[in-house]
């Protein structure tokens, strides 16, 4: 038991004053002149903490207005989009109907002028008839009396004709 004397948790020998003194005066010193400086580096750490969570909460509250902002701008934007679209749907609809009314227009005119064109060939072709039946009378007036008819009596002969095969076109 080699230790046995020497080791004890405490023991109390002439030094133990002079290792009091020594703790008393560096708790003093350290009182003096490190808790100070210990206290204003930690009082400055809590202050720029402090000013660190005042900021991120404005910042946070600035972002939330923000945000409740462009949803706002965005609502707009949307509704914007909603007008413009639908503008254009009435648009269209508008174009599309005077298109159709203009196309109905278009055949109507084109209906009439093939009306007017028919009726106009068929003139030219009863026309074209009287004229032959005229000349076909006349050549067989002619070989039937077998002398030529004069003007006058020519002329009343192709008169009748012509208002006989309008009497038989009418029927």
């Amino acid at each position: 038991m080699f230790l046995s004397d020497a080791a004890s948790i405490i023991t109390i020998n002439g030094t133990f004053p002079l290792e009091l003194v020594a703790f008393i005066l560096m708790v003093a010193v350290m009182a003096r002149f490190m808790y100070p400086a210990i206290a204003r580096v930690a009082t400055a750490r809590q202050q720029l903490i402090a000013d660190q969570l005042e900021q991120a909460e404005r910042q946070r509250d600035e972002a939330t207005q923000k945000l409740a902002e462009a949803e706002g701008k965005l609502q707009a934007a949307r509704a914007q989009a909603d007008e413009v679209l639908a503008g254009a749907t009435r648009s269209g609809e508008q174009i599309r109907g005077e298109l159709r009314g203009k196309g109905e227009e278009e055949a109507a005119r084109l209906l009439e002028k093939a009306r007017k064109d028919i009726e106009a060939a068929r003139q030219t072709a009863i026309d074209s008839v009287r004229e032959q039946v005229a000349d076909m009378v006349v050549l067989a007036t002619e070989k039937v009396i077998q002398e030529t008819i004069d003007k006058e009596k020519h002329r009343k002969l192709i008169d009748e004709a012509i208002n006989e095969v309008k009497v038989g076109a009418v029927r």
